[in-house]
């Protein structure tokens, strides 16, 4: 995970999606999921994660709206801007585990990708009072040790060791391995 800006709500959004929505919970008080609303709306969310999965941090081109708070545990927050994260569709699935951290929460340098392993690790930037928090999150998402995650870096990892993706270019696709390149490059030189 990285810092991630919140992303301001698009014009358009309240008419298209919070009035209609809002109006659609109250005439369907018992359906188990409300009618989806929000999809025209994804790739306003999706450029402003950078086309990155939130949880993640690498490049997903076909991604979800995540309700970050479950419509199962708030209906009220199914059709809010404010609720919504970009998130890879197997990530967002494996959420219902249970509480995790925002991705709008996450701080600098909080997360970093170990070299050679390429997994995810916490830093002693994570402030204790979100240590708990974290370190949970990384239990219910696969996302230190799981071999579909691993997979995916390996597979960035292999185009930039291959000269197909530049560091720069690694940056946009999976920023935390391009800084463990650049931590893996100062330790050499020192």
């Amino acid at each position: 995970m990285i810092p991630v800006g919140r992303v301001p709500e698009p014009p358009g959004f309240h008419d298209k999606v919070r009035q209609p929505g809002r109006q659609w919970l109250l005439r369907h008080p018992q359906a188990e999921r409300p009618r989806d609303l929000w999809s025209p709306f994804r790739e306003k969310l999706a450029e402003g994660f950078g086309h990155r999965c939130g949880y993640t941090a690498m490049w997903e081109l076909s991604g979800t709206v995540d309700h970050f708070r479950s419509i199962k545990r708030d209906r009220s927050l199914a059709y809010e801007w404010s609720n919504y994260r970009y998130a890879s569709q197997w990530i967002n699935s494996s959420k219902r585990a249970g509480e995790v951290l925002d991705p709008y929460d996450v701080g600098e340098g909080w997360f970093e990708v170990h070299l050679p392993s390429l997994q995810l690790l916490l830093t002693d930037k994570v402030p204790e009072v979100l240590r708990a928090l974290v370190e949970s999150t990384l239990r219910l998402l696969p996302l230190v040790h799981d071999e579909r995650i691993l997979r995916l870096r390996r597979a960035w990892y292999a185009q930039y060791q291959a000269g197909r993706l530049s560091l720069e270019g690694l940056r946009v696709v999976a920023p935390l391995i391009a800084s463990a390149i650049e931590r893996s490059r100062e330790r050499a030189q020192t």
